[in-house]
């Protein structure tokens, strides 16, 4: 995922709902405690190539054990996202969590929220290249060109169906993490490969 070089970047829009609606936040509490890490797939593994299939609503335990444990993953990756099939799971689900850190340091801050059969339902016309990586695919950053702002669909944790408009590395976080449940890969994306570098040259042009 990449970072856009702004020093002070906009908080990010909490998701829409009707005017004067009162409902709970689809934002996961932090239940670190109860789930375990997995091992993250790599680039190569099967999984990361296959269109992931639907969920059904209710989570059954087992899918809410796979989202603590997609939590724990990502926090100990130290991710601002991750999706199902990065922990073998080929199911359309997947976590958007931004916040600032060592890779990110001028990331938006939102708590993490998980989302089930996410939909695109439109997109900007205007498109940003900038920076990208994966948890799949480590020690690796490219440019990638992605949306300005998206309008999403998905189910929340709690079985509701939601709506959501997000912008900038939020959106980018979305974007990724969408082609990751339709067999994607940023490195499909990227339209320039010279624009790749290590994890470590992007941290000095990063920091330096």
């Amino acid at each position: 995922m990449s970072k856009r070089r702004h020093p002070h970047p906009p908080a990010p829009s909490p998701l829409s709902r009707e005017k004067g609606e009162r409902r709970p936040s689809p934002y996961l509490r932090e239940r670190a405690a109860k789930g375990r890490v997995r091992v993250i797939t790599q680039l190569g593994m099967p999984v990361l190539r296959q269109v992931s299939k639907r969920l059904s609503v209710p989570l059954t335990k087992a899918h809410e054990r796979l989202i603590d444990d997609m939590l724990v993953t990502m926090k100990k990756a130290r991710g601002v996202g991750i999706a199902a099939p990065q922990v073998g799971v080929g199911l359309r689900l997947f976590i958007v969590a931004p916040e600032p850190s060592s890779r990110y340091p001028r990331a938006p801050r939102m708590p993490p929220v998980a989302m089930m059969n996410p939909v695109l339902v439109k997109h900007s016309q205007k498109m940003v290249t900038d920076w990208e990586g994966c948890l799949s695919i480590p020690g690796l950053r490219g440019r990638v060109p992605r949306y300005q702002s998206v309008e999403v669909e998905f189910t929340a944790r709690d079985g509701r169906r939601l709506r959501a408009e997000m912008t900038g590395f939020i959106a980018r976080i979305f974007q990724h993490e969408f082609d990751h449940i339709n067999g994607h890969v940023f490195i499909d994306r990227v339209q320039d490969t010279r624009t790749f570098v290590t994890e470590a040259e992007y941290r000095k042009l990063m920091h330096g």
